[in-house]
Formats: C-alpha cells, sequence, structure tokens
C-alpha cells in the first residue's frame, strides 16, 4: 500500500520530509517510536491530500557510538592500540557493526505501521553522502568560515576525544569532588602577603600560569594569628577562610573600626586580623611564585595576576587560578592578557587523559586519579590552606561514563558568530510546536552559539577534505571525488582514511615543495547529520532541480534535545550556505519517561518492551497513546501501560462495536429484502428532507475541515479525540436511522 501510494502521487507537488537517521548500534526504543509515529501521521496525512512524499529511512553510521562499541569489542583504551592495529582494519571493524540492528529496526518500525522506504535507505557512510559532505565544507571554505586553531573543549579521556556542547549535556551527575584553597605568595609583598585560590580540579594546579581577579571588587589583607599568615581574598569571601579552633570555646567581641566592618564580611576576627582593603585593579601586575616549578622557563611572562568580569565573588575567594588549557575562560583570559602568546599553549595532558612526561611528578597518571597525590604535593609545599570536598552536578562522558575534563584540542572550526545574527533572522522563518521552544530555549541558543569545532581526532568518520603542505603554506580543499582524482591522478572509490590519507597532491609552488598531505582529523558526525538535506540526495551531484525547487523542506520532527544537535546543526550549515533555514515546519516532542518519572533504563527494566506492548494491545493503541499526550508538544511522558489499554477500551472498542452493529443490521435489513446497503451519497445527503442526514453531512464537512486546519498547523494532540468524538456521534446516528 505504501509503495502503491508513492506510485499514484508520483509528479504530484513534493512534500519534503527530512528523516533525522538512528545509529543501529542499538535497538529502537520508545522515544524512537514516537517520533517515527509523528513523522508518520503528519506525512500520511500530506500523501492522502495528494502530494509526493519521499520517505526514505536513513541510518548514522559514523562517530563516537560506534568506535566506541568497537574499541569495547577488541580491548582498545588508548589511541596508539588503533594505530598498532592499523587504521584500515579498525575502520572495517567499525564498518562491520554498523548494519548490527538492521533488520530489528526493520520488524519494529513496520510493526508501528510506519510507512518508510528502507529498500531506498540512505547511509552516512556511503561514498555518495560522504562526497556531498565534503562539498557543504568546500562552501563554507570559499565563503571564508572556515578557520583552523585552539579551542578548550569538554573531552572524554574515556573515548579519547573531544565533545560537543551538546554532547557534554547528555549526562550530569551529582557527584561529590575535593575543593582546596591554595596560596599563592606575591613577590616583593611589604608583609609577605599570598593570594589564595579556590578550585575543585586540583589535576589542572600544576598547570597554573596566571591568577584572575575581578578588578572591581574590593579585596581584603587579612593577618592569620596563629602563625602569622597573611591571605588576600575578596572582602565578600572573607567567611570562607578556615578557622582555628577556640580553646575557650568562646567567640571573640568584635572590635572597633575597620575589624568590625569585617565581621559584618564574614571575618573571623578572633582568627585572623585585618590588615588592608584593596581594589582589585591594583593586584593586576603582581607576580606570584608558582606552585610548581614544571615551567619556569616561562617566569617572564607568566605567573602574574590579570583581571576580568568573568571572576565573581558568589563562591570560592574571588581568586581564580587559570590553566589556560583547561578551562574556558582560563584560555580567554590568558589569551587577551599575552600570556599564551608570549609562552605558547602548553596542554599537559595527552589524548588518554594522563600527564605528559613535562609533568615529571605525576607523568603517565590520569588526572582524576592524580587529584590526591597533588593535594599532598601542594600540603608538602606549605601552599595548602585548607581542604575539603564538594558535591555538585558534573558532565560525565554519554558513551564511556567516565567524568569529563575541559582540555585545548587543535581545531577546524565554523565561524558561526559571524553569522550569528542570520541564524536569528532564519529562525524566524520557521513554525514549529510548541513555539515556546523556537522562541526561547531554540532562539536563547542561537544568541549564544560560539564558532562550531567540526573536527575530531578520530578514525571512522568522513574525513577533512583538507590537504595542506608540510610549511603550512598551501591549502587545498576538496570538494568533489573529481577534484580528488584531477589533482592527485588516484582514483578514489571510497573517502574513508585508510584509503585517502596515504593520496598526496603535488604542490602548485613546484616539486621542491614537495607534497600535500590530508590532514588526519574526521568530521564530528553532527556536522553529516546538518549535511543530511544535501547529501541524502546527493546534491549538488544529483538531483538539483529537485532540491532547488524544495528547499527549505516542509517538516522534520525530533525530540527536545535535539535544540542543541541536528535542529542547530541543520540551521547553522543552511543558513551558511544559502541564507535559509532547512525547514519550514518543526514538531518538537518531549521525552518518554518511565511510569515514576525516572528516565527509562534498560539494566533497572522499569518499563515493559515496546513489542510487547504492541503485541498485547496493538500498534494503533501505542500511537494514539502516544500522539494524543502532552509528549507530541515538548512535555514530558510518564509511559503507562494502562494508558494505552485505555485507548483500546475507550477508542476502539466503541469504534469497532459500532460499525459491527451497523453492518450486521444493514446486513439482516438486506437479506430480509427491506433495504440494499450501499455507501451513502453526498448528494442524496444534500436532498435529504431528514435533518439528521443533514447533520451528518454537516458533521463530516466539520470534521475534514477541522482535520485539515489542525493538521496543517501541526497539532497532532487536537486530532484524535475530536475524530472519534465526531465520528462515534455519526456511527450512533446511523443506529438510529436503522
Amino acid at each position: 500500500a505504501f509503495h502503491e501510494q508513492l506510485r499514484r502521487t508520483e509528479g504530484g507537488e513534493e512534500f519534503i520530509f527530512y528523516d533525522g537517521p538512528p545509529f543501529a548500534t542499538g535497538l529502537p526504543h520508545y522515544g524512537h517510536i514516537l517520533a517515527g509515529t509523528i513523522k508518520d501521521v503528519v506525512t500520511r496525512h500530506q500523501s492522502m491530500r495528494g502530494r509526493h512524499v519521499m520517505r526514505r529511512f536513513g541510518w548514522d553510521c559514523h562517530g563516537l557510538p560506534v568506535e566506541f562499541e568497537i574499541d569495547k569489542l577488541l580491548g582498545i583504551t588508548n589511541r596508539q592500540q588503533v594505530l598498532d592495529l592499523g587504521i584500515g582494519k579498525y575502520n572495517e571493524t567499525c564498518r562491520g557493526i554498523v548494519t548490527k540492528y538492521v533488520a530489528e529496526w526493520e520488524a519494529v518500525v513496520t510493526r508501528t505501521g510506519r510507512w518508510i522506504d528502507f529498500k531506498a535507505d540512505y547511509k552516512t557512510m556511503d561514498i555518495n553522502f560522504m562526497e556531498s559532505v565534503w562539498w557543504v565544507f568546500g562552501q563554507l571554505w570559499d565563503k571564508d568560515l572556515v578557520y583552523k586553531g585552539f579551542k578548550v573543549m569538554p573531552y572524554s579521556t574515556g573515548c579519547k576525544t573531544a565533545l560537543s556542547n551538546f554532547e557534554a549535556g547528555l549526562d550530569y551527575r551529582t557527584v561529590p569532588d575535593p575543593a582546596v584553597m591554595v596560596s599563592f605568595p606575591v613577590i616583593g609583598d611589604a608583609d609577605n602577603a599570598a593570594l589564595v585560590a579556590w578550585t575543585t580540579t586540583p589535576w589542572t594546579l600544576p598547570s597554573n600560569l596566571a591568577l584572575c581577579v575581578n578588578a572591581n571588587l574590593v579585596y581584603a589583607k587579612v593577618k592569620d594569628r596563629s602563625n602569622g599568615t597573611v591571605y588576600i581574598v575578596a572582602e565578600s569571601r572573607l567567611g570562607q577562610l578556615p578557622v582555628k579552633a577556640k580553646a575557650s570555646g568562646k567567640k571573640q567581641a568584635p572590635s572597633k573600626g575597620s575589624n568590625a566592618e569585617a565581621v559584618q564580611g564574614g571575618l573571623d576576627t578572633e582568627s585572623y586580623e585585618l590588615l588592608a582593603k584593596i581594589p582589585g585593579s591594583s593586584l593586576v601586575g603582581l607576580k606570584y611564585t608558582p606552585l610548581f616549578d614544571f615551567f619556569l622557563e616561562l617566569q617572564d611572562t607568566a605567573f602574574r595576576v590579570i583581571a576580568d568580569n568573568y571572576v565573581t565573588d558568589d563562591s570560592g575567594t574571588g581568586v581564580v587560578h587559570c590553566a589556560p588549557a583547561f578551562g574556558e575562560d582560563d584560555h580567554r583570559v590568558c589569551l587577551s592578557a599575552g600570556i599564551i602568546e608570549a609562552s605558547g599553549l602548553v596542554v599537559a595532558v595527552d589524548d588518554d587523559g594522563h600527564f605528559i612526561e613535562k609533568i615529571s611528578q605525576f607523568k603517565g597518571r590520569h588526572v582524576k586519579e592524580a587529584d590526591k597525590d597533588i593535594i599532598n604535593a601542594v600540603k608538602d609545599k606549605g601552599r595548602l590552606v585548607s581542604k575539603g570536598s564538594i558535591e555538585h552536578s558534573y558532565p560525565y562522558c554519554w558513551r564511556s561514563g567516565t567524568p569529563l575534563i575541559y582540555r585545548a584540542v587543535p581545531s577546524w572550526f565554523i565561524k558561526v558568530e559571524k553569522i550569528r545574527d542570520q541564524l536569528l533572522e532564519c529562525n524566524k522563518e520557521t513554525y514549529w510546536v510548541p513555539d515556546y521552544v523556537k522562541e526561547k530555549r531554540f532562539h536563547n541558543w542561537l544568541e549564544g552559539a560560539r564558532d562550531w569545532a567540526v573536527s575530531r581526532s578520530r578514525f571512522w568518520g568522513t574525513p577533512l577534505p583538507v590537504w595542506i603542505s608540510q610549511d603550512g603554506e598551501e591549502i587545498v580543499v576538496m570538494d568533489s571525488i573529481e577534484k580528488l582524482e584531477r589533482l592527485s591522478g588516484v582514483k578514489v572509490n571510497d573517502l574513508h582514511r585508510h584509503h585517502v590519507d596515504d593520496i598526496t597532491i603535488p604542490s602548485s609552488r613546484g616539486p621542491e615543495f614537495g607534497v600535500l598531505k590530508r590532514v588526519e582529523d574526521v568530521f564530528d558526525c553532527w556536522f553529516e547529520s546538518g549535511s543530511m538535506p544535501y547529501a541524502y540526495i546527493h546534491y549538488p551531484f544529483e538531483n538539483r532541480e529537485l532540491f532547488e525547487k524544495n528547499f527549505p523542506g516542509n517538516f522534520v520532527a525530533e525530540g527536545l534535545d535535539q535544540t542543541r544537535g541536528w535542529f542547530y546543526t541543520l540551521m547553522v550549515l543552511s543558513t551558511a550556505l544559502f541564507g535559509k533555514p532547512a525547514f519550514k515546519n518543526l514538531i518538537c516532542n518531549g521525552l518518554v519517561l518511565a511510569e515514576d518519572g525516572k528516565k527509562m533504563s534498560k539494566s533497572k527494566q522499569n518499563y515493559p518492551s515496546p513489542m510487547e506492548v504492541i503485541d498485547e494491545y496493538g500498534a494503533d493503541a501505542l500511537r494514539l497513546y502516544l500522539v494524543n499526550s502532552p509528549v507530541v508538544r515538548a512535555e514530558s511522558l510518564r509511559f503507562k501501560r494502562i494508558g494505552v489499554f485505555g485507548v483500546v477500551k475507550d477508542v476502539f472498542l466503541p469504534w469497532y462495536n459500532a460499525y459491527r452493529f451497523l453492518v450486521q443490521n444493514a446486513k439482516r435489513l438486506e437479506v430480509e429484502g427491506l433495504t440494499a446497503f450501499s455507501p451513502i451519497d453526498q448528494a442524496s445527503l444534500r436532498k435529504s428532507s431528514n435533518v439528521l442526514d443533514h447533520w451528518i453531512h454537516s458533521a463530516t464537512e466539520s470534521l475534514v475541515s477541522f482535520v485539515h486546519q489542525e493538521m496543517d498547523a501541526y497539532r497532532l494532540y487536537t486530532v484524535v479525540f475530536s475524530g472519534y468524538f465526531t465520528w462515534s456521534c455519526f456511527h450512533l446516528t446511523m443506529l438510529c436511522q436503522i
């Protein structure tokens, strides 16, 4: 029936639907069934109205999810093991599991009643798809929207790769972490004072190159009465300094003058004496004694106080220790202060999350495992002011389950900030259900959009089409296979790394300049996802007319989390390429949760199997239960098995019983020769003098009009029971006539 529908509508008005592809390395769950049902309802309706709706199933094939499965399978724990194995063998192993559950997906999707073409599917690992991805990047390069640089990014030491900000937000956990205050003696201070910084990442202390204060805050210099040590912290954070135990058990009354004022700021005057108040601006430029001697060669430019407004007085001490390779703000302020330019960016942690040789005292140690030893080393140096712990929300890798670190990585970037205003304008041209997701969540995300790091130092993905000379002076970007073959003289049948890494290009400057080699990086798989509207039909190499007559696409639908994922990458690339949004209409669904409101978990078995529910109640009942719930307007749904049964009981049984009663009576009357049961003739209804006939006709036309109106507005949640109510009345009326 599906293919016959496609045949009958062929040549008609196109309704372009983009289907965001899943990975076939796992089995479908309720979230997939929900999104698939929404897509199916809309595309079926458009087909019923005579439009040609091409529905090709797609598969995500590249990226971290696949590599992570292979790493577990092969016992790979570091990058060198992949190189020792061989990128070719590794990639072919990845290729082998990409379609692991394709048959199961097709069975489940078909069983849920979704009409979609599996035979004409597309895969992101297909050479045609990959070539279009190259074309997209080539267009961005030509528009001067690409550059290479360093950026501090969420980094998974478990998967040995940087993650997008979207991926970093997928798994936050409330965990305890060490919280320490460390002293940094100011060189040349008359009171031998030390600035005190607070940190929850002791592993970054060996890489400290600066301290940052807020020039607009007031700082206080206080003396520890027990040992004469002098500290400098923000005045409003004085109460955070450690307090010695009182021998008398009585608290000393505040003294008059400046000390009394300090008590109001939280200073324990029995433990500390206020020496002076200092404007933050006067601290800028002070030099201090480094905590470790790993980077003593940088003393001329590093180990000084800088200022920025990102330092606040709502936590810590008002003094922030800066390790420019391990914090986004750290990197930014050290860059603007000239510390990175003068000393170079020192990344003291390797791709596996271990300290490099230069950090001799902790070399080879994983950063999170070294926290305790680093704290002990700080204590041995007499620089530990206090030690404690803090429970806070911290990001974990959504694949490996390991805590993320923030680490500077070299990457190729898309200049998203340059087109930010265009993104906001393109967003205005789209229609969302619900609209508040567009106007608030998505708008705010676009408003704060930053340059997008699109490269990954991995293996199984679409390679960056960038060939560069050894001196870095000559760069060639390939935007087609034909261009690569023409410049290299090599026939290309596959674009994966192990097929193109060894292809070189002669320098256009002459043989004395050697050859150009491809950079090692592959694309972030989100770049492939954002390229989908072009790549799934191999545009611009094929289907030019189809694409150019029907872009932007008519409809997309995915979950709320895709506001920072697929919806975002679609919008960025379409705006950069064409100055248009990629889609006109969008339905954003919420999350399907377990009955107790928690996330559905295979390990906890807190939800029934989708196929079990379908086999018991039918796919239609499950579909109607999902579509008629708040989840189709971006709210959460606590999945209840009894809710699916409720649809059977309240919708399908009354429907079926009314229909059966009508047919049985019509057949009885026909057998008795009293009447002939035939389809209702619209013209006869209009001529009829029976008021019920007119009501039936009116109700039917009203229903059709209402369904068209609401479906055109993509409000699926208003259609289901309105139609049920009207048709129930219709059946009852027919029974009355009999």
